[in-house]
């Protein structure tokens, strides 16, 4: 029997703490005259915990979906602070350096609200570029009864992907694989996302494919652009799901 590896994730610019293992993630602090729309709520927690001043501008997101099997609707809420990323950089000893590596930081979040206990977590940073918010989107991977998170964020010319599963009440990151990286450059590489069904367990496999990449205009934003990319059928790996590490693995080639 081959191997199994271990997903690697890739080291990012900037550390942050593991989110699967953040403790006591839900909010304990319900507030009596906790506004009753998640809108409401969720621009009320989110000024609260990042300490958001009046006067900034950021962009703040809800996506619903149901994340936990119980007949509550959830939320992701994302988060995007470009603006203090740039303030930031502007009184930083070397704001031109910030730029240049688009304002890599701990400037993009996202919150979890559980529709079962009408709370939202505290904050789970996403190490990134805030020159794009974070792309939500869901998909049935670990059961057919409901959703997982899917999270896409840039890292200057490069993007990867998050799957987050919902435990204990609680997002949990159980893989990261890129869209692509060294766009614009001769190295640039790119892949694409399919699932089949698992045959280890119900939790269905990430099947991944190399990718083509689209042509670039000129002069285009590589911090920025968003390429379009066309699957192949050059298979790059398949990983499974390893409930005994809260991972997905793959085998050695």
């Amino acid at each position: 029997m081959n191997k199994l590896l271990l997903l690697a994730f890739p080291i990012l610019l900037f550390s942050c703490e593991n989110n699967e293992k953040t403790k006591n993630i839900i909010s304990e602090d319900e507030l009596p005259d906790k506004p009753k729309s998640l809108a409401a709520y969720a621009k009320r927690h989110v000024e609260s915990t990042l300490k958001i001043s009046p006067s900034e501008k950021y962009e703040l997101k809800i996506y619903k979906a149901n994340l936990d099997g119980d007949d509550k609707e959830d939320a992701i809420i994302a988060v995007n602070r470009l603006q203090f990323a740039v303030n930031e950089a502007a009184q930083s000893e070397n704001p031109a350096k910030r730029a240049e590596v688009a304002y890599m930081g701990n400037f993009n979040y996202i919150f979890y609200f559980d529709g079962g206990l009408d709370l939202i977590s505290l904050p789970i940073a996403i190490p990134s570029s805030p020159l794009l918010p974070l792309k939500i989107s869901f998909e049935n991977v670990s059961s057919t009864d409901f959703q997982d998170i899917i999270v896409d964020f840039r890292i200057r010319n490069a993007s990867y992907r998050d799957y987050y599963f919902v435990k204990n009440h609680t997002p949990a990151r159980v893989f990261q694989w890129k869209n692509f990286d060294g766009l614009g450059t001769s190295d640039a590489v790119a892949f694409t996302f399919s699932y089949e069904p698992g045959k280890v367990n119900a939790v269905k496999n990430i099947v991944i494919h190399k990718a083509k990449i689209g042509a670039i205009p000129s002069g285009a934003d590589l911090n920025t652009y968003v390429p379009e990319l066309t699957m192949t059928n050059n298979l790059e790996r398949m990983f499974f799901y390893l409930p005994s590490q809260g991972k997905y693995v793959t085998e050695s080639k």
